[in-house]
């Protein structure tokens, strides 16, 4: 391919990063870089104080606010351990619905003819012409309809186990997070949402795991291929300006900032050239000739901006369509003329060079992102969080508190007036215990006045008291949510405290169904599309199967669900409904619900079997030692006296007196 192509194909993707870096430069970086400092607390560089103002104190309520969300989300996503990303099948299999519409006359489950109505013990009443009136059950004999050859209905064709194949592939995706540490590229997506709106998430892509085992004493090594997640922060993420979502978006860029030793590993790897990297770390010392980011350094804040300039190079990954002439031919895969206009690739550009092309590989094709947002904005891709939620209140409690604290330095020390008229000339006016001023002859007076100013940092404290509920209001997050003890009311019961904090996370659900929708039931859907395009082992599922992501909601229903199993056990003790209910099949589910693994926990029949026998023996033999304790209890054994029951006349060991 000419490099004229990949010049135009740089010089589009540049393009495209420009014009999404110019959509959000405005107000959007201005919002993240001002909850940022709130969290921080650190004043924002549109702050400034006159030369009278001595208190820079800042109240970090941000972070409380922050870290409270954050935490009360955790503590939901990752209460039993794993992601809440459950897989069930769908209540009516795809394959039935074709079958029935390719043929409609073919009949439903329920129409198969009735099997013939045989009396098995030969025992009936007069006029059935079937048994024998008056037959015992000791003289039974086998029906003559059952001893005849019969023409058997077809049997149903056995079904796969699709309860258990959603069930392995939920235990394989939960495997598959937790050996790649996908869990704390969640925690970190989940923090920035809570702080500046919006959480990122990247993947899932091919990674090559080194597993190591020992056999014989002798170490081992494989390397096995999983998928593999990572966090994407805001910062670098630029996407389609047009978009609201995801699922909107034409395409993304997402910006890396390398080093010269990571830029040249970068020549290691698949699909990527190395001539330009060299070329571009041989004649570049990185993108210097950039301006620097305004909103983007106040943020970092505590790092070197300006050595970083020079020493790392600014690469834009695109992901998204491109015009199929810019595509060379043999990268297509046929022949010239049967290329579509677009195709979908991924572009890797740096300093005007492509240093990377490939196609996209997914099957199906999609962009490997996740946005979600802590608080939808409908009409904007990005979220709002925390931070934003309470930047004026946040101003508002830092003003107040510094007028208190200058306040009370004024007030809580003494300012003197002082006629000099009355001194002598050139009379130090310094004050100290102990100090003696001169005064010069005249009218006597005091030439020295001390001066009290009123104290009003407890009205300004209340005034801080009224912002910080009404930051519990703009963000949803009360008080004594995450702590505070000085709130009083229907706190002091136990019932009212239930009340408040059931009403408290109603925003805290809010919340985590955006990251239902948003993030788990769309990376259950991409790791399930990975697992069946890239898995190298078996996957153990056959037949029509469609996987869901039930997210969160999972983690309740699995609760209800459990109760009601447990309650239906109880019905299953009663002798004439036992016979009807597959007791093992209500036993898996509540395993199930139960995070238990019910192939471990839970016997086959076999040893269902051998156990309810041993368990029957226990019994019998327990019932037995009863009954011979209840015999010698009550004297009717050997003739010996029972206990508790009284000798008689002329019987051993009676006593009376005459």
């Amino acid at each position: 391919m000419s490099d004229e192509f990949l010049y135009m194909l740089a010089g589009e993707v540049e393009s495209k990063f420009a014009t999404a870096e110019t959509s959000r430069l405005s107000s959007i970086e201005e919002r993240w870089s001002r909850a940022y400092h709130n969290y921080r607390g650190v004043y924002y560089k549109d702050v400034h104080f006159t030369e009278h103002e001595k208190s820079r104190v800042f109240v970090k309520v941000t972070k409380t606010k922050v870290l409270a969300a954050y935490g009360r989300i955790i503590d939901v996503v990752f209460q039993n351990g794993n992601l809440p990303i459950g897989v069930s099948k769908t209540d009516v299999p795809r394959k039935k619905i074709v079958e029935a519409l390719e043929n409609p006359e073919m009949p439903g489950p329920m129409a198969a003819p009735p099997a013939p109505v045989v009396n098995p013990f030969d025992v009936g009443y007069a006029g059935d012409e079937r048994g024998k009136v008056g037959a015992k059950f000791g003289n039974m004999q086998p029906s003559p309809a059952l001893s005849a050859p019969q023409e058997m209905p077809p049997q149903a064709v056995e079904e796969p186990n699709y309860v258990q194949a959603a069930r392995n592939m939920e235990r394989l995706i939960h495997d598959q997070i937790a050996d790649s540490k996908g869990q704390v590229a969640v925690r970190d997506a989940i923090f920035e949402s809570c702080l500046l709106g919006t959480g990122i998430i990247k993947g899932p892509f091919n990674y090559t795991k080194l597993v190591n085992s020992w056999e014989n004493g002798e170490l081992r090594q494989e390397q096995e291929r999983v998928p593999h997640i990572e966090f994407v922060s805001i910062w670098d993420f630029y996407p389609d300006p047009e978009a609201t979502c995801m699922q909107d978006a034409e395409w993304v860029i997402q910006r890396h900032k390398l080093s010269r030793t990571q830029l040249e590993a970068l020549a290691e790897q698949p699909h990527f050239n190395s001539e330009a990297i060299y070329e571009l770390t041989r004649y570049t010392d990185g993108n210097s000739e950039q301006t620097s980011r305004d909103n983007e350094v106040q943020a970092e804040g505590e790092k070197n901006t300006d050595a970083g300039q020079q020493s790392r190079w600014d690469i834009y990954e695109y992901w998204g369509p491109v015009d199929s002439s810019m595509i060379p031919s043999e990268l297509l895969g046929g022949p010239s003329g049967d290329e579509p206009n677009q195709v979908q690739v991924n572009v890797w550009v740096s300093g005007g060079k492509v240093i990377r092309l490939a196609l996209n590989p997914f099957e199906p094709q999609r962009i490997p992102y996740l946005s979600f947002p802590y608080e939808k904005n409908p009409y904007s891709f990005w979220g709002v969080g925390v931070g934003e939620n309470m930047d004026d209140m946040q101003s508002m409690m830092n003003g107040t508190a510094r007028m208190a604290i200058d306040n009370l330095a004024l007030a809580g020390n003494m300012v003197f007036d002082i006629d000099e008229s009355a001194l002598v000339p050139g009379e130090d006016d310094t004050i100290y215990p102990g100090k003696k001023f001169r005064r010069q002859s005249g009218v006597p007076g005091q030439s020295i006045y001390g001066i009290k100013f009123p104290n009003t940092a407890t009205e300004n404290m209340m005034l801080f008291d009224r912002w910080r509920q009404l930051s519990d209001e703009s963000t949803g997050i009360p008080s004594y949510s995450h702590g505070n003890t000085g709130v009083t009311g229907m706190t002091r019961t136990a019932s009212g405290m239930s009340m408040l904090m059931g009403a408290a996370d109603l925003n805290t659900k809010t919340a985590i169904k955006n990251m239902d929708d948003f993030l788990f039931q769309p990376l259950a859907q991409y790791y399930f599309y990975w697992n069946k395009q890239f898995y190298e082992g078996d996957l153990d599922i056959e037949g029509d199967l469609e996987v869901k992501a039930t997210g969160t909601q999972s983690l309740i229903a699995k609760e209800v669900k459990s109760q009601r199993l447990l309650t239906f056990l109880q019905l299953a003790s009663n002798p004439q409904v036992a016979p009807m209910i597959n007791i093992k099949n209500v036993v898996e589910d509540l395993a199930h619900t139960l995070d238990a693994d019910a192939k471990r926990y839970i016997n086959d029949l076999d040893a269902a079997r051998q156990q309810a026998e041993i368990v029957g023996l226990q019994n019998a033999q327990a019932q037995a030692q009863a009954e011979g304790l209840a015999e010698g209890s009550t004297g009717t054994g050997d003739g010996n006296i029972g206990i508790g029951q009284a000798a008689q006349p002329g019987e051993e060991e009676f006593s009376s007196n005459e």
